[in-house]
């Protein structure tokens, strides 16, 4: 996973398929304790997603929402967001095609 500092107030993550992904996101808790951001997740590299790691984004998701940060999901491949269709949770996050329209609606709100 690469965590890049686009701003003070914005993370982009570049997540890893599984099992990679998990790490990933126990990765992204740590580093952000040292102070929220908003936060975009690029799952360019992501395949599918088991409920392990949906628990943990919903988990990230009302952290981040609970300070008044944003969770933007980027870059979705069509097999991980059926995951995200099937479990209604396609009404929960935020999402982008991609990692630019992400930092933009970050920009906008």
């Amino acid at each position: 996973m690469a965590i890049e500092k686009w701003s003070d107030q914005v993370t982009i993550v570049h997540l890893g398929t599984d099992p990679q992904f998990t790490d990933d996101l126990s990765s992204l808790d740590s580093s952000l304790r040292g102070g929220l951001t908003h936060v975009i997740l690029d799952f360019a590299g992501v395949q599918f997603l088991n409920s392990s790691n949906l628990s943990r984004l919903l988990r990230l998701r009302k952290v981040l929402h609970d300070s008044g940060h944003r969770l933007i999901l980027s870059g979705i491949s069509t097999k991980a967001w059926s995951t995200f269709l099937v479990t209604g949770l396609d009404k929960v996050f935020e999402y982008a095609e991609a990692v630019p329209m992400g930092l933009a609606m970050v920009q906008l709100k």
